[in-house]
């Protein structure tokens, strides 16, 4: 992907791109292991597609204790 193909993605986007539910992409983001967003406008925020792809390259290893 090059620069000019990056865009925000919004909540719904970066679900269905990872799979993962809301409640989780927040808990990830609290925890430190998802990228947080970013705000796009007065009440909107949007995530970049470079960085949930690179999220998706290499996510962080959970374990259960």
């Amino acid at each position: 992907m090059n620069e000019l193909d990056d865009r925000f993605l919004r909540i719904g986007e970066v679900i269905v791109k990872t799979g993962c539910s809301r409640a989780t992409i927040y808990r990830m983001i609290a925890d430190g292991g998802f990228p947080r967003q970013i705000t796009i406008g007065k009440r909107s925020v949007g995530w970049r597609l470079s960085a949930v792809m690179k999220w998706m390259e290499a996510p962080p290893k959970f374990h259960s204790d």
